[in-house]
């Protein structure tokens, strides 16, 4: 879902993963008609660093409160 939205309204994603400054300049970014491919391109490598990140943290959680 967030990556049909990241594809459509790429400012939206960068307000659900916490980056509000990043989508204001996204938002700006969006409204000219050359930038929209550069923002959902962007919008799309933020999604992926996001989720990466969220992985790389469970991961981290779980090694840590393992018994073994």
């Amino acid at each position: 879902m967030r990556l049909l939205m990241a594809i459509l309204i790429p400012p939206l994603v960068f307000f659900t993963i916490n980056r509000p400054f990043q989508g204001i300049f996204c938002a700006l970014m969006w409204l000219t008609m050359f930038g929209w491919p550069v923002a959902a391109i962007w919008a799309v490598y933020a999604l992926s660093q996001y989720r990466n990140d969220e992985l790389r943290r469970d991961m981290d959680y779980d090694r840590r409160y393992s018994r073994y």
